[in-house]
Parts: C-alpha cells; sequence; structure tokens
C-alpha cells in the first residue's frame, strides 16, 4: 500500500488524509524533512500560502522537498499548495519553490466572501469535476510542459508537469475521490 505525506504545518491536512485513505493509500503527516524518507507521494495543502512557505524555510524543508520531487517522487498542491509549487507569484514576494511551470495570481477570484463552488470540465477523469474554491489562486500562465487536465472560464484550475499536479480548487472537501486518486496513478 502507497503511504502519502500530507504536510501538516498549516492548512486543510486532515481532510486530505480522509481522501486519501478514502482513495485506497496511507496517510502520514509531515511535519519535518525526515517525514519525506517514510512516504510515496507528498501533497502541499490548501491554507495561507505566506506563513505555509515561512514555516517551510523555519523548518529546514524547502531544499529536502525539492530533492523529494527531483527523485522523481509525485508532488500534489491545492490552492495554497498550488501557490507554492508555482515559479512565480503576481504581486507577491514569497517563497515559492518553482518546481511547477507555472504563474499564479494568489486571491484572484475574490476575498472569503467571493468563494464559490463550480463544476469543472476534466475530461481525463470523466466530466465534471466538483471545485471548491475558496480565496482561490489563478493560473495565468502555463509553461510548454504543463499539460492543463481542467479549466473553468477559460482558465486552467487543474494541472500537471511530469509527477507534479496543481489544482487551484479543494478536491478534499468533496466525497468525489477521482482527483486524489489520480495522484495515487502517478
Amino acid at each position: 500500500m502507497k503511504t502519502i505525506g500530507i504536510l501538516a504545518l498549516q492548512g486543510d491536512f486532515a481532510k486530505h488524509a480522509e481522501a486519501i485513505r478514502a482513495a485506497g493509500a496511507s496517510a502520514l503527516e509531515v511535519r519535518e524533512a525526515a517525514g519525506l524518507a517514510n512516504i510515496d507521494g507528498l501533497i502541499l495543502p490548501g491554507g495561507e500560502s505566506t506563513t505555509i512557505g515561512k514555516l517551510l524555510a523555519r523548518y529546514g524543508m524547502v531544499e529536502p522537498i525539492k530533492q523529494f520531487a527531483a527523485a522523481g517522487k509525485p508532488v500534489f498542491g491545492t490552492c495554497a499548495g498550488a501557490i507554492l509549487l508555482a515559479k512565480h507569484i503576481e504581486k507577491y514576494d514569497q517563497l515559492c519553490l518553482g518546481l511547477l511551470d507555472i504563474d499564479v495570481a494568489r486571491n484572484a477570484y475574490g476575498r472569503q466572501t467571493e468563494s464559490f463552488e463550480a463544476d469543472i470540465p476534466a475530461p481525463s477523469l470523466g466530466d465534471p469535476l466538483r471545485g471548491v474554491f475558496i480565496r482561490a489562486p489563478v493560473i495565468t500562465r502555463t509553461g510548454t510542459g504543463v499539460e492543463v487536465l481542467a479549466e473553468y472560464n477559460g482558465r486552467a484550475v487543474f494541472v500537471r508537469q511530469g509527477s507534479i499536479i496543481a489544482a487551484t480548487f479543494h478536491p478534499e472537501l468533496t466525497d468525489d475521490p477521482r482527483v486524489h486518486r489520480f495522484f495515487l496513478s502517478l
């Protein structure tokens, strides 16, 4: 059985653990770099990207996560996790891992009160996915090696580059296991 680590420094890591277990794998909360040695894949959850980035730096996890991804291990970022995976964050000077050739704009749909749910066409996973967008980022640029797996209103919301995937929505807040199963297939 695969063991998936969920970064558990801040954010919605508990819901991801539930979703991973429902998709058929074990979940392990990761709070330090040593925890990366015991997992087959890593999820960077939603939360507050600035806070998570500061905690990654404080606990010496930036380079170990980059090495984990460079070794071909799958990494999945949702919402704040997608922001952290990006090469560039528009209008903000904050830590990003640069593991995924995308640019993002934080909170691009608006404030907390503008959060919403929508059906998202995702042909590769079987239409549609239910997207829960909470102060969600927008992917403003995708590099040539980035595959768009789902779009909402003409914008990429679920992308893949090799063994790294990112969603600007929260699949862990639905009962649909397809996004987490897709991650496990990597």
